[in-house]
């Protein structure tokens, strides 16, 4: 790593993942691995631009802006991924006529690593979604829904496990409660199961027996809420083995990171975006040579022109 970049990353703030101390050394003698995470959270078939029409966000946004900001990124860094936390679907004509195609065919030609369920991707049905699903070559996360007798049954993974250079990251998705916020007739027998619980069992598998150097969760539960209901909050403080949290649900904008002591007393890093894909997430991690991981920047990115 170069002695200009240290300088610059190390200024915006550092937060230590797991125990023990970060030898800074081994990042200004260029001795560690970065790993930048890139992510999006509650897109809503936003696919074009917000219009010039005086509004709040005009201008902002759009797939071909983000997928060039995602190309410039990629050029640049040796170790990238790109991951979404769920709500994909619904909220411009382009899903009213398409029912998600266009979403998910764009999101494969971003290479996407992958994604989770949002309420909103249930909008078409279980149908909608296993027909656009096919046009996929990246996968739907998911710990905490059972797909049994329903067109997805066998089709969606608790988690997956990715290399970037030496470094092992595993990925698993946890999706809010059906009940009252989607038809029931849209998600038809999926079964929803306690988050916190099967969040706490598929990190310890990644962690532990998968030997993982991060651990991330792609959660549609929401920031968090007034009152007891599960939120990523509440998760990264009731569990243990997670190292960030990318959240949804909520279309919370964070400046910057936020960060919670975990049930064993680590630390766990919660992040989301805001919605629509004005912003792109952007966490940059460094690993030294015991993988200990270092969360170096966390600066939202504007896609504009």
């Amino acid at each position: 790593m170069k002695r200009k970049d240290f300088i610059r990353y190390t200024g915006a703030g550092a937060v230590l993942l797991g125990a023990g101390s970060f030898p800074y050394e081994a990042l200004a003698a260029g001795d560690a691995t970065k790993l930048t995470l890139l992510h999006t959270n509650d897109q809503h078939s936003r696919i074009e631009p917000f219009p010039m029409d005086g509004g709040k966000y005009q201008g902002l946004g759009g797939f071909a802006r983000r997928a060039a900001l995602i190309n410039s990124i990629r050029s640049e860094e040796k170790h990238v991924m790109l991951l979404d936390s769920g709500d994909v679907f619904q909220g411009t004509p382009y899903f009213n006529k398409y029912l998600g195609e266009l979403e998910i065919k764009l999101m494969s030609e971003m290479k996407y690593d992958a994604s989770t369920f949002g309420n909103h991707d249930f909008d078409a049905g279980m149908a909608g979604f296993a027909k656009q699903y096919a046009h996929a070559n990246f996968p739907f996360l998911n710990a905490n829904y059972n797909f049994k007798n329903t067109l997805l049954e066998g089709k969606i993974d608790e988690y997956k496990i990715f290399k970037r250079g030496n470094i092992k990251v595993g990925v698993f998705g946890i999706g809010i409660e059906l009940d009252g916020l989607v038809p029931p007739d849209l998600y038809g027998e999926t079964k929803y199961n306690d988050p916190i619980s099967n969040a706490n069992r598929v990190a310890a598998i990644l962690k532990h027996d998968h030997k993982c150097n991060l651990v991330i969760c792609l959660s549609h539960l929401g920031y968090k809420y007034d009152t007891n209901k599960v939120s990523d909050v509440a998760m990264a403080q009731q569990t243990s083995n997670i190292d960030v949290i990318l959240g949804g649900h909520t279309h919370t904008l964070f400046a910057k990171p936020e960060e919670y002591q975990n049930a064993a007393g680590q630390k766990t890093i919660v992040n989301q975006v805001g919605w629509a894909g004005i912003y792109l997430g952007r966490l940059d991690f460094y690993f030294e040579e015991k993988k200990n991981a270092l969360l170096i920047s966390g600066i939202p990115k504007l896609v504009s022109e």
